[in-house]
Formats: structure tokens, sequence, C-alpha cells
């Protein structure tokens, strides 16, 4: 079976980075489950100093 995948990258906000809008990670992980994407993987990049700047979301379905 082929896959294809999508990437996502969400900027988080705060001070210190870190804060992610759990509204918006939802409506966008809800639509993206509509169209058949699973979500397969998610992390923080560090900043440093342990300040987290991004979530990165990996998402996978089969090819069409």
């Amino acid at each position: 079976m082929e896959w294809e995948y999508k990437v996502i990258t969400l900027r988080t906000e705060g001070f210190m980075g870190g804060k992610v809008d759990v509204s918006q990670l939802e409506s966008l992980m809800n639509s993206l489950g509509r169209d058949e994407w699973e979500l397969t993987a998610a992390f923080d990049t560090n900043e440093g100093y342990g300040r987290t700047r991004d979530v990165v979301v990996l998402f996978k379905r089969p090819r069409r």
C-alpha cells in the first residue's frame, strides 16, 4: 500500500512558548479526520532552556 503524508506545524503562544490553542488543534484534527487523514505522531520543537516554540503533527492516509 502506498501512503501520502501531511506535516503541519503549529506555533505556540505565550512568553515562554508552549501554549497550544487546543480548540484550534481539535478543529484541525477533526477536519483532517473527515478527509481520512490519520494522526501518526506529534512532537514539540525545543527552542532552548526547555522552551517549546512549535508543535509538529504528522498525518498519513492511503494514496488515492
